[in-house]
């Protein structure tokens, strides 16, 4: 990824995103740490431990990091786009949960096996 050239729209991130995270595993450990955040947020202003909020990128970022280096052997979209990173990570868990994570990942070019 360092060598290739800046990708310059979010459309064209998207599908770099999902060809990223192959891996059914890595994708699983991605939705946990979205959901993660998400409980963590609510707890937060519902107990008013705002302090809490600290923890949301270990919560976040943890599993997901984890997959990358430990299950899809690559380097964290993170670190080059944070914010479309990010923001990829509540698409990805959307279609998951709406049922349309497969027909994304086969438009990103992801095989079959990796769908599942």
């Amino acid at each position: 990824m360092p060598d290739d050239p800046p990708i310059s729209d979010f459309e064209a991130f998207w599908l770099f995103y999902l060809r990223e995270h192959s891996h059914p595993r890595t994708r699983a450990l991605h939705y946990a740490g979205t959901f993660l955040v998400i409980a963590e947020v609510i707890a937060c202003v519902v107990i008013g431990k705002l302090w809490f909020l600290l923890l949301v990128p270990i919560f976040g970022y943890g599993p997901a990091w984890f997959a990358h280096f430990f299950v899809e052997h690559n380097r964290p979209a993170t670190f080059r786009y944070p914010l479309w990173s990010f923001l990829s990570d509540f698409r990805m868990a959307f279609a998951w949960v709406t049922g349309q994570i497969d027909e994304e990942l086969a438009r990103a070019g992801v095989s079959a096996p990796n769908r599942k």
